[in-house]
């Protein structure tokens, strides 16, 4: 048995000002998804990676990937059209891994500064016996719950929340393959519609009634979403020194 990834990137880059799909992005000079595909094969621990993609650009991610592996790796690759969601694009992934992959990791290709170490932890608590695994972080900031927002655009406070047992999710999130496949199936007719489909597979997992387990994540795991995430990205790379991406443990990142 093995264990492989599921990396989406069929999102477009709208948000981050881009005409192409995010994943195509490039951040210093190097494409997100090929960034993240890389960080994802050198934790050692993975035999192969999906990646999603929108279909009318799967020739070119493919492109990124000449050998049919990750650059500079022997991890295979194979690039799939996704779906019209990220649950859609996330179930298209499982279904094109080999039969004999046991645990599958989920991976944003927008989070690709995590570092190999990070991949590791979540594989490794998976494969410790948790079937459901995501790395998160303390939530710092104050959080309020608010009403309705009035003609003005202002809402009222309702509740300030404690805080001591939020946490922010990032990616990987780990999973016993047969568990994530249930639960997918279970929530295949969400998966359509933005309007209800579920943001992580996670949420899936807990709709069938399985624990999810956390892990402590890591400040590299940062999402790229908006301009600012993007040059906050460069920055960070730039001063890590690491030209490759996420592929250096070693680097220190300084707190955004």
């Amino acid at each position: 048995m093995t264990s492989a990834a599921v990396l989406t990137a069929a999102g477009s880059g709208t948000r981050l000002g881009h005409a192409v799909p995010k994943g195509l992005v490039e951040l210093d000079g190097e494409p997100l998804v090929l960034r993240a595909a890389r960080g994802l094969a050198d934790a050692g621990c993975l035999g192969a990676v999906v990646v999603t993609v929108p279909a009318a650009e799967a020739a070119t991610f493919a492109t990124l990937f000449p050998a049919g592996t990750v650059p500079g790796t022997d991890v295979p690759v194979r690039v799939v059209p996704g779906g019209p969601t990220r649950q859609a694009s996330v179930a298209a992934g499982l279904a094109a891994l080999d039969p004999d992959v046991d645990v599958v990791l989920v991976h944003d290709a927008a989070r690709c500064l995590t570092p190999p170490s990070l991949v590791r932890a979540v594989e490794g608590a998976v494969r410790a016996g948790h079937r459901a695994v995501v790395p998160a972080l303390p939530v710092t900031d104050t959080v309020k719950r608010v009403g309705t927002a009035g003609v003005d655009g202002a809402a009222p406070v309702v509740a300030t929340v404690d805080r001591s047992d939020l946490r922010a999710v990032q990616t990987p999130q780990g999973f016993d393959r047969a568990l994530l496949d249930a639960a997918h199936a279970a929530g295949a007719h969400r998966a359509a519609d933005e309007a209800v489909a579920v943001s992580d597979d996670a949420g899936l997992v807990e709709a069938v009634g399985e624990r999810v387990w956390v892990v402590p994540g890591d400040e590299r795991a940062l999402k790229i979403t908006t301009p600012r995430d993007l040059a906050l990205a460069t920055l960070l790379v730039r001063d890590a020194g690491v030209p490759s991406g996420a592929a250096d443990d070693r680097a220190p990142v300084p707190r955004a």
